[in-house]
């Protein structure tokens, strides 16, 4: 069994910021791309940030120069950084970890219940 928890979210101020800590556990083999997503209300779930195992990353362009991604490979957790935080950011974020849990299954999704992130103007 995995589980995927996020944690950090909160209410904050325009201009301020905040970090989201997600952590994966469970029986964990190896992790692919750990991503955080967006869901703002009445849109559609978008991508905001991914990393890649090997450090690499993507944002969307909304947030580059802002938000930074990172990840403990040894800890199975991923963070965001979020600065200049501005009232179109406010949303529910969920991280999602692609997880194999033997070396015999492949990549599955694993999402995590998400946290809200209001940003006042």
């Amino acid at each position: 069994q995995v589980q995927v928890s996020e944690s950090g979210g909160g209410l904050v101020q325009a201009g301020g910021s905040l970090r989201l800590s997600c952590a994966a556990s469970g029986s964990i083999f190896s992790i692919g791309v750990m991503e955080w997503y967006r869901q703002a209300p009445g849109k559609q779930r978008e991508l905001v940030a991914s990393i890649n195992s090997d450090g690499s990353t993507n944002y969307v362009d909304s947030v580059k120069g802002r938000f930074t991604i990172s990840r403990d490979n040894a800890k199975n957790t991923v963070n965001l950084h979020m600065n200049t935080l501005k009232p179109e950011d406010t949303a529910v974020y969920y991280c999602k970890a692609t997880i194999r849990t033997n070396s015999f299954i492949s990549f599955n999704d694993y999402w995590g219940q998400g946290t809200q992130v209001t940003v006042s103007s």
